[in-house]
């Protein structure tokens, strides 16, 4: 099993980034339309109209989500989503931890950087 680590650093409020993962409405917002999300544990969530799916696995508000993820790139395998997220005055530190069959570390780490956190960056930090 493959793993990827990175740490975003978004300037919002804490439960404005976790609502960026777990509401479909703001996910939309910041483009992952069409989304369906059910934050329930044991719910599922679908972003890019089911392109990327799964369900939840555990959901601690607003401290930790974790998620069996599914995607475009590779359908057949389930992947290991982990968001943890710690909050200083305002300054939300994201923490991903990705793991299952990564066939190539270079292309997720963009994907998840230009197709997640860089529109909430850019959707939250201009609220």
């Amino acid at each position: 099993m493959n793993l990827i680590e990175q740490t975003y650093t978004i300037n919002a409020p804490v439960e404005k980034v976790w609502l960026a993962l777990t509401d479909a409405t703001v996910a939309e917002a910041w483009g992952a339309g069409p989304a369906e999300v059910n934050a329930v544990e044991g719910g599922e969530f679908s972003y890019w109209g089911g392109d990327v799916h799964g369900f939840f696995t555990k959901l601690i508000p607003p401290f930790l989500i974790e998620q069996d993820w599914f995607g475009h790139d590779n359908p057949i395998d389930m992947f290991k989503a982990q968001f943890s997220f710690e909050a200083t005055e305002g300054v939300t530190q994201v923490r991903l931890i990705f793991a299952g069959n990564i066939i190539d570390p270079e292309k997720d780490i963009a994907d998840w950087k230009n197709y997640y956190f860089d529109p909430i960056k850019k959707l939250l930090e201009q609220q």
